[in-house]
């Protein structure tokens, strides 16, 4: 039976969307028993409410975007809530969800770490279902 993933990822910052997405779909390639589903939001606060509506669809998930810190406090309330109610979905539904949220001080360290988070968040996902499954 092939693994259903969908990925959710936030398009705030472009250039990072498409390099996370692009390394989350090579990871997934990878693997001949999967498929996969992508949506996107239009930030990383609205990838849990997205991920909430269509995880009985999928057998694991990945999420993906990008909050940079800036001069405000917002940096640490988006970043806390988000991995939250993620890791809350996960739990609540027993599924795996791949967290590829990069939290960076700036757009050079988001455009480093952008080249492995979403293959690692992928990797991720697909390493929970199949240990899940091996223990059913």
């Amino acid at each position: 039976m092939k693994k259903r993933i969908l990925i959710v990822s936030a398009k705030y910052y472009e250039d990072i969307y498409k390099t996370l997405l692009t390394t989350t779909i090579d990871r997934l390639s990878e693997d001949k028993q999967c498929t996969y589903a992508t949506l996107s939001v239009p930030g990383v606060f609205e990838i849990p409410y997205l991920i909430s509506m269509n995880i009985e669809k999928y057998d694991a998930c990945v999420a993906l975007g990008c909050v940079i810190k800036g001069e405000t406090p917002h940096f640490e309330f988006i970043s806390q809530a988000t991995t939250n109610a993620i890791l809350q979905l996960s739990i609540d539904h027993k599924k795996p969800i791949g967290n590829g949220i990069i939290t960076c001080l700036n757009k050079k360290q988001a455009v480093i770490r952008a080249l492995k988070k979403g293959k690692e968040a992928a990797s991720a996902a697909l390493t929970l279902y199949d240990l899940a499954m091996f223990n059913k």
